[in-house]
């Protein structure tokens, strides 16, 4: 069964920047897109970012693009995601996913394997 685990997560003002790791273990993990969603207080868990299984394909939500990048390094079975220019409405529960099938990428029900989260909090 696949894991995944969340790092890089944390308390960072407004225009500051983090870096998001997650590492996965027991898959394949080169053959999978793998995608990046976080969820505010009192909101639905929302798509943020996507990377192909090769890094040739990137996505991202509207509300990121410019700010976010997400990469990965199949050598060490990691995704990260850098995020710069964050703001306070950024702040969220982020968690990685592994790309299932039978829903589009920017949807949740399209991951079927998902981190334990990590916590970006933006203060102004």
């Amino acid at each position: 069964q696949v894991q995944l685990v969340e790092s890089g997560g944390g308390l960072v003002q407004a225009g500051g920047s983090l870096r998001l790791s997650c590492a996965a273990s027991g898959r394949t993990f080169s053959r999978y897109m793998m995608g990046w969603f976080r969820q505010a207080p009192g909101k639905e868990r929302e798509f943020v970012a996507a990377i192909s299984w090769n890094a040739g394909r990137t996505y991202y939500t509207d509300s990121v693009k410019g700010r976010f990048t997400i990469s990965r390094d199949n050598a060490k079975n990691t995704v990260y995601l850098q995020m710069n220019s964050l703001k306070p409405e950024d702040t969220a529960v982020y968690y990685c996913a592994v790309r299932g099938s039978g829903w589009g990428i920017f949807d949740v029900k399209g991951y079927d394997v998902w981190g334990q989260g990590t916590q970006v909090t933006v203060s102004s």
